[in-house]
């Protein structure tokens, strides 16, 4: 089965991350694994643009199944393998529900944290306008506090409940990013102790960003 399976994926990009996670979780290693390079625009090499022409990491293959978006890889993957590793869509309709929900919200947490990341790191100081700069920051904001709340509420220990599911796959790797972009977590101690809890499973320490090993990005978020 893992041998069927072949991953187009960028080091550093959460959306890539989170279907490693979910390979790992699956048990399916032994999948056929390739890391390209975002700085050399390898995603618009031609072996991915012959299945992916949005030209966009991460791309996943499964015989003769082709799934280019990163959620949806995720659920195909559950799908495929209900049965072997972790369940990652819990049976409980309360769980399952949340798990939806935080699922979903992530996609939203990804949005803002993205705004101001890519904002202030690829626009040069000199050409930003100080109230983009300030609505992207609040916006962020206001969304880490709502996280600091969701987690705060409970259930926990995971975001829908006892039960690892695939809202951590989503929600854990933009944290993760957010972090290693300067993000205090001491500034938000549930998701400090989300983060902390989770960054030794062995599905997500194994599939690590290899890039950000021994090294730091830039601390555009130390201030949020």
């Amino acid at each position: 089965m893992a041998k069927d399976i072949t991953v187009y994926w960028g080091s550093g990009s959460p959306p890539c991350w989170r279907v490693l996670i979910a390979l790992e979780e699956k048990k399916l290693q032994g999948y056929n694994s390739e890391m390209l390079s975002f700085e050399k625009r390898e995603q618009k090499s031609e072996k991915v643009m012959a299945i992916n022409p949005r030209g966009q990491f991460p791309s996943l293959k499964y015989g003769n199944y082709v799934v280019n978006e990163s959620c949806g890889a995720c659920f195909f993957l559950e799908n495929q393998f209900k049965d072997q590793g972790t369940r990652l869509i819990p049976d409980c309709p309360a769980e399952q529900a949340m798990m939806y929900q935080r699922l979903f919200e992530g996609l939203a947490f990804w949005q803002k944290l993205g705004a101001v990341v890519h904002y202030e790191w690829k626009v040069p100081a000199a050409e930003r306008h100080d109230s983009a700069v300030q609505r992207n920051r609040q916006d962020l904001t206001v969304e880490l506090q709502l996280w600091e709340g969701y987690l705060a509420k409970g259930p926990g220990p995971f975001l829908s409940g006892k039960t690892f599911s695939l809202a951590d796959i989503v929600v854990f790797p933009i944290l993760a990013f957010a972090i290693r972009f300067g993000l205090k977590a001491d500034r938000y101690p549930k998701l400090a102790a989300y983060y902390n809890a989770l960054k030794a499973r062995p599905s997500i320490k194994t599939t690590w960003p290899p890039t950000w090993k021994g090294s730091q990005a830039e601390d555009i978020l130390k201030d949020i």
